[in-house]
Order: C-alpha cells, then sequence, then structure tokens
C-alpha cells in the first residue's frame, strides 16, 4: 500500500519545495531591492540596521520605518529621515532611485520624507499602479507633477508639501477618482489654479498653502465632501471663493481678497477654524460667525471689515482664540468674549470699540476710512455737496461714493488755497501722516496682504511721513546728514524720533504734478519689503499751495550700515574678507532679493540694472538689494541717462519681453563673478573675459580651478562646492538670454554649493556671520 502510494506523496513533496523556494526567490528579489534603496539614499540613520539578514517583513516598525508585507509582497514602505535641509550627494540619481522602487510592484502606500531626495520626478512611478497614497514631503523634488500620475485610479492621498515644484499646476487632478487628500504646501507654483480642479468630487483636502497661486479661485462649490481648504499665503483674489458648506477648516490668510463675505459663511455649521486675516475684505462683519456651533478658532484681522458689535452677542463655548485686529468695527466688545478671558485668547486692537484697552481707533477714524473705501452710505452732508457740484454743472446724475470723496476733497482744497492766496505760498503735506496710509491705498489694499507676507521681520508698516518729521530727522537737511547724490536725487541719514537710523531720498520734479499721479509709484514702492531688500518704510510728499502740485517726494527705507558687498570682497576694508560659506550665503541672500522682485509682487520689477554697489550688508552681514536704485525712481525725478556707471548693459539683455527677467540673472552673473574671483568687474568686457576663464577652469582639474578664483578663499573652498558656483555663474552670463537659467535654477544651484561645502566643514569659519547662516537656511519664501 505505501509503495502504491509513494509517487504521489513525491508530487506533493516536490511542489511543496518548488512553491518554498519560488517564496524564498520573491523574498531575495525584495530585499536586495531594499537594500538598493539603502544604498541610492546614502544610508539614512532610519535604514541604519539593515543588511543582508534582515526579516524585513518582520522587523520592528517605528516612527522613522515601516514595512509592510502581505502574503510575502511589500504594500507599505514608510521611511522618514532628517535631511530636511540637505540635499543627497550630487550623484544621487532620482531616475535609478524610481527604476529600483518599481521593482516592488504591490506597492499600496508609499512615504519618503526627508531624505534629500531631488530631481524632477520621473514619469515611471506610476507603474506602481496600485498606489493608494504617495507622500514624498520636505525632499527637493522640482520640475513638474508627472502626467502619468493621472493613470493612477486607486490614488487616495497624494502629499508633496516642502519641495520646489513649479511648472505648470496639473489640471488632470479630475481623472483621479478616488482623490481625498492633495496638499502642495510650500512649493513654487507661480501660477492660477485650473477649473478642473472643481470635479475632484470624492477630494475632502487641499492644501495650496505658501506657494505663488494668484487669480480667482475656481469654483469648489461642487466638492460637497471638501472638509480643509488651505489657501494660504498665495495672491488669490479678488473675489471671496466659492465652497461647499462642510468645512471643517477654512484658511485664506495673507492673499489678495478684497471682496464683503458671503452671508452664507455664518451658516458653515461644521467650521472649527477660520482665518481670513491679512487680506482686504471689506463690507460688514458678521456676528454669527461667532456663534458657529462648532468654531474654535476665528481670526479676521488684517482687513477693513465694518460693522458694530453688542455686549448681548452670542458666541460660541467652543471658541477658544479670537482675532478681530485691524479692522473698522465699533460699538462694544461682547460680554461672552470678556467674560471667559482667561479660558481663550481675545485680540480686538485697532478698531474704533467703546473700550480704552488694546489701542483703539477715535470713532471717526473708521467712518473716514470704511468711506475711503466706498462702504458706507452717503450721509445729508455728501448729499448737500453734491447738490452743490450738480448745480455748478459739474457732473451728471447719482455719483458714487469714492467719486464723490474726491470731489469733495477737490472743492475743500481748492477752498483752502483761495482763502489763504493772501499769504506767501508755503509748504504742506497732502496726507495725514497719522493714518498710515492714503486713501488710494487703503481702497485699493490689495498688496498690502503680500507685503505682510513677504516683507523684512521686524519692520514697521508702510506709512506717510510728515514734512516736520523729515525735516527733524535731518536737522533740517543739515549738509552733515548728507550721504550723497546721484541722478535720482540727494540721499540723507535721518533719525526718526524712536531713535531708528533711516535713509531719507529726495527726489525733486523736472514737472508739477497733483498726488494722484503719484499713487502707483507709491502703490510700488510700498510693496518693496523683504530681508533681502532694502525696505522701503514710507514717503512724504511736499507740494505748494499755489497749485497744489508735487515739488519733492521723500522715499523713506531702512539704514543699512554696513557697506556695499564690494567692499568685503574686491576692496580693501578694515575685516578680513568674507569667508567661501559666507560669499554662497551672500549670494543666495542676492538671489532671494531678485526672485521676490520677479514673484514676489504684482506687477514683478524686472530689468533693475543690479550691481555689486547695490547690495549692502547690515549689522548681521545680511545682503540686501539697495531698493533706491531701482529703475522705477528715474519715472518720478531726473532721467538716468545712458547705461549704468559699470558699463555692463548687455546687448541682449533687452531684446525680448519675453525673457525681461534675463536682465537680472545676468548682472547676478557678473556679482557671481566678483564672489568668486575677488576682482572688480567694471566693464562688459572685463564680464567675458573672466566668463572665459572661468569655463576654461571647469575642464581644468582641482587645482587648475582653486588657481583662479580669490586667494583669500581658495584654500577653503571644497572643489564640488566651487565647480557648482562656478558653472551656474557661467551659465548667468552666456550672452544669450534666453540661455541664462531662470532664478529658481540660480537658488537651486547656490543651495546644493552651500550643503556641500557645509557638510564637509572646509572652511573655519561657517559658523561666523548672517550670510553663512543664511546659506544653510533653505527658506525659499
Amino acid at each position: 500500500m505505501a509503495n502504491r502510494h509513494h509517487p504521489s506523496v513525491f508530487l506533493m513533496l516536490v511542489t511543496i519545495l518548488l512553491y518554498i523556494h519560488h517564496t524564498e526567490q520573491l523574498q531575495s528579489s525584495h530585499s536586495q531591492t531594499l537594500l538598493r534603496i539603502q544604498q541610492l539614499l546614502n544610508f539614512p540613520a532610519s535604514l541604519s540596521k539593515w543588511n543582508n539578514s534582515t526579516d524585513f517583513c518582520n522587523t520592528d516598525s517605528n516612527s522613522s520605518l515601516t514595512v509592510v508585507c502581505y502574503e510575502d509582497t511589500i504594500t507599505q514602505l514608510h521611511i522618514i529621515g532628517e535631511r530636511r535641509d540637505t540635499p543627497l550627494p550630487r550623484n544621487f540619481s532620482i531616475n535609478s532611485f524610481v527604476t529600483t522602487l518599481v521593482k516592488l510592484p504591490s506597492l499600496k502606500v508609499l512615504t519618503l520624507v526627508s531624505l534629500g531626495i531631488s530631481g524632477p520626478l520621473p514619469g515611471k512611478i506610476a507603474r506602481l499602479s496600485s498606489l493608494e497614497i504617495i507622500n514624498m514631503s520636505s525632499n527637493f523634488l522640482y520640475g513638474s507633477i508627472p502626467q502619468e500620475l493621472s493613470s493612477l485610479s486607486n490614488l487616495q492621498t497624494l502629499i508633496f508639501d516642502n519641495n520646489m515644484l513649479a511648472d505648470k499646476f496639473p489640471d488632470w487632478f479630475d481623472s483621479l477618482p478616488a482623490l481625498t487628500v492633495l496638499s502642495l504646501k510650500n512649493n513654487l507654483f507661480n501660477e492660477s489654479l485650473p477649473n478642473s480642479l472643481g470635479n475632484v468630487e470624492n477630494l475632502r483636502t487641499l492644501s495650496l498653502s505658501h506657494n505663488h497661486f494668484y487669480g480667482v479661485v475656481p469654483d469648489l462649490s461642487r466638492l460637497t465632501n471638501l472638509q480643509v481648504l488651505e489657501l494660504d499665503d498665495n495672491a488669490f483674489g479678488p473675489q471671496f471663493p466659492q465652497l461647499g458648506n462642510k468645512l471643517v477648516t477654512l484658511v485664506l490668510r495673507n492673499n489678495r481678497f478684497r471682496s464683503g463675505i458671503p452671508a452664507e459663511l455664518s451658516s458653515y455649521y461644521q467650521l472649527e477654524r477660520l482665518d481670513i486675516s491679512s487680506n482686504a475684505f471689506v463690507g460688514p462683519f458678521q456676528p454669527g460667525l461667532l456663534s458657529l456651533p462648532s468654531i474654535t478658532y476665528l481670526n479676521i484681522s488684517g482687513n477693513k471689515l465694518t460693522g458694530m458689535l453688542f455686549e448681548n452677542l452670542s458666541c460660541s463655548s467652543e471658541l477658544d482664540r479670537i482675532d478681530l485686529s485691524l479692522n473698522l468695527l465699533t460699538g462694544s466688545l461682547p460680554r461672552c468674549l470678556v467674560s471667559n478671558s482667561s479660558d481663550r485668547t481675545v485680540l480686538y486692537a485697532r478698531n474704533c470699540l467703546e473700550t480704552s484697552k488694546q489701542n483703539q481707533q477715535p470713532q471717526p477714524f473708521c467712518h473716514t476710512e470704511a468711506l475711503a473705501v466706498g462702504i458706507l452710505p452717503e450721509t445729508k452732508k455728501h448729499k448737500q455737496v453734491s447738490k452743490l457740484v450738480l448745480s455748478l454743472g459739474i457732473v451728471g446724475g447719482t455719483l458714487g461714493g469714492i467719486a464723490l470723496v474726491l470731489l469733495i476733497f477737490f472743492i475743500v482744497r481748492k477752498g483752502n488755497a483761495r482763502s489763504k492766496m493772501k499769504n506767501p505760498p508755503t509748504r504742506l503735506i497732502s496726507e495725514n501722516a497719522a493714518s498710515g496710509y492714503t486713501s488710494k491705498l487703503l481702497s485699493d489694499a490689495r498688496y498690502i496682504s503680500q507685503t505682510k507676507k513677504l516683507g523684512a521681520v521686524g519692520l514697521p508698516s508702510y506709512r506717510s511721513f510728515s514734512l516736520e518729521e523729515i525735516e527733524a530727522a535731518t536737522n533740517y537737511f543739515n549738509t552733515a546728514y548728507l550721504m550723497g547724490e546721484d541722478s535720482y536725487g540727494k540721499m540723507y541719514r535721518g533719525q526718526l524720533k524712536n531713535g531708528s537710523l533711516v535713509a531719507i531720498r529726495c527726489v525733486e520734479m523736472k514737472k508739477r504734478y497733483s498726488t494722484q499721479n503719484f499713487v502707483h509709484h507709491i502703490e510700488l514702492i510700498s510693496k518693496l519689503r523683504h530681508r533681502h531688500l532694502v525696505s522701503a518704510l514710507g514717503h512724504c510728499f511736499e507740494c505748494s499751495l499755489d497749485d497744489s502740485s508735487v515739488s519733492k517726494v521723500f522715499l523713506v527705507f531702512e539704514y543699512v550700515p554696513n557697506g556695499t558687498l564690494r567692499n568685503w570682497i574686491s576692496e580693501e576694508h578694515a575685516r578680513k574678507p568674507l569667508t567661501w560659506t559666507q560669499r554662497i550665503g551672500a549670494a543666495i541672500g542676492v538671489a532671494k532679493g531678485i526672485q521676490f522682485l520677479h514673484t514676489g509682487i504684482v506687477p514683478g520689477v524686472y530689468s533693475n540694472d543690479l550691481k555689486i554697489e547695490d547690495v549692502l550688508l547690515d549689522q548681521n552681514l545680511v545682503t540686501k538689494i539697495s531698493s533706491y536704485h531701482l529703475p522705477l525712481l528715474s519715472n518720478m525725478g531726473k532721467v538716468r541717462h545712458g547705461n549704468s556707471s559699470s558699463g555692463l548693459k548687455n546687448s541682449s539683455n533687452n531684446k525680448s519681453v519675453k525673457h525681461e527677467d534675463k536682465s537680472d540673472i545676468y548682472d547676478f552673473g557678473v556679482i557671481l563673478l566678483e564672489l568668486i574671483l575677488g576682482r572688480q568687474i567694471k566693464t562688459v568686457n572685463d564680464a567675458d573675459a573672466f566668463r572665459d576663464l572661468l569655463q576654461t577652469s571647469l575642464g581644468a582639474d582641482e587645482e587648475g580651478r582653486r588657481s583662479v578664483v580669490d586667494p583669500a578663499i581658495r584654500k577653503a573652498c571644497l572643489d564640488l562646492s566651487l565647480k557648482t558656483m562656478t558653472e551656474i555663474c557661467v551659465r548667468c552670463v552666456v550672452k544669450e538670454a534666453a540661455d541664462r537659467p531662470s532664478i529658481e535654477d540660480v537658488l537651486w544651484n547656490l543651495q546644493f554649493a552651500s550643503q556641500v561645502q557645509d557638510a564637509w566643514r572646509g572652511d573655519s569659519q561657517s559658523s561666523e556671520g548672517s550670510p553663512g547662516s543664511e546659506s544653510r537656511r533653505l527658506a525659499f519664501h
């Protein structure tokens, strides 16, 4: 009997052995793939325990590493590293990495966070067709999100936060039927959103914070499952977005919204967090927002919202933080906000509330400012003036609020001028310095939120100054305070009453205009507030009573005391020259200033005629582009004749508006030449010659490259860092504008040069000075 069944038993054993052998082969294949991933990621600490004997499917999971297997295949891979500030070495190939990754075909969940992965994400990642979750946050991905991902029909979550993605925003997200979470926070997208985004029906979370998106938000009212919408720190506007009523979190902070708040917002009963601060919203505040049943956080600060509050208004018991500051609210603070003040934070400064607390404005202020932005009805007095204007035949029909205010101002000003004709013409300032902004700037406040968003930390708000303040700051324009004079006018050093030092430029008008002619220029100047710009603090008009025209404009800037970048590079200086690390940091600062001028304000400021003498260093050696050398000033005062004083205006810079940003890239390349070589570049011929010198050095060995750089830093620069800086410098100063890199490309290379230098620690002073620390900081906004 046993012998008769022996062949069957034998076949069964063979089958089992073959199955085991197959399974071991499969596990071995996956094991080799994971070990290859470990190698390509440069052996991160979270994978330090992996080796050839590791049983990957049975390892202990932790917050940094998880591998999940099902039926001997890997279905989930979670790796969280510590490379938040530095990319992988330059020999890392994202193409090879993804090629290896797709050898795990059963992956459903992929988390690769803070691993230093750099480069454009290859489309072949879509070969992982079972993917449901992709999280590649806090890496160095740039370029576009590959369209091949649109084929992942099971994809539910897509997170690419804290990268440098900047190309076209995908219009195919509506082809992902299962997509519920889309998060692209803190990238470099710079365009409007496609309407197709409103068709991603199952979307629950949409986070696009900290980018450069602009324009109208597409209609999202069809996204009936949307619970979290985060659009802060962009340039969306002007209309409040159309939304569904199931939102739990709505964050619109720091954009360019300047409409009213829709009434239906008070019926969003699931809303827990609402932040619309730092915009230019106008119209009545809706008290019903205070009593939404789930609301815990409400921030409406920094708008122009009006309305009267009453003591008996009701508040949600869940509300633990509310900020009503910097609006035009009147009346009494609701008792419900005051009664439990120890349990909640309540801010309401700079309104016109009937309280002595938190620095309230006088009642007329809110009325006047509300009228200036056209959100108050006409009073009886206004109507009387309107009848007078009609009787004079100046205007027919009903006048709008803003036009009426301008006519009132015109009539009063003329009346005042006639009443004082007996006296000699004297100077006056036609703006109220106490109000902070002109009525026009308040009524068109779309730039204010962006200024706050990208502004220099620690600076006071932009405002108008009185002539008395300017005279006191300069000791009545004492020649001892004169810093210099150029084609734009005289520059004075000044000291305000609070002790802060300022630089004051006096621009004399070659023609006489009214203050309204300068509103556009003042708007532009007021936007120039950034860590790496010499930021504008305010302005002052000097006018004559005889014709009310502007004779002088005073522009007030922050004072930067530590000389020019050239002083620290290619001129004798009391202190030793900047180290190599500090020079990279200085270059990064200038590049970020240029990026802000191009993309941080609308309209962008291009063709800035940048020179190394225009780059100043503050007390912490932070580089700042001297904003008072910007060409837009030439439209206000004397015309700047000819090319720049340095003679470095490249002939190809202005060939086409299409490449208007590339003029500044060329000028920046010239600055890089001086930083690398330590020699002054004074003409185009100099720039061409030194460019050719650096180009030749790229083909030489390490010793050859070092031989051409500034002797002061020759021994302290890592060759890979020097080569990266040299390559991007040469690309910046090529003759054809179209061939020059973008400012984002420039920043990427500078950051890489900084990181490899810092990792090498060859510079003994890498920790000194703000430029050194700046070069290690990967903030792109």
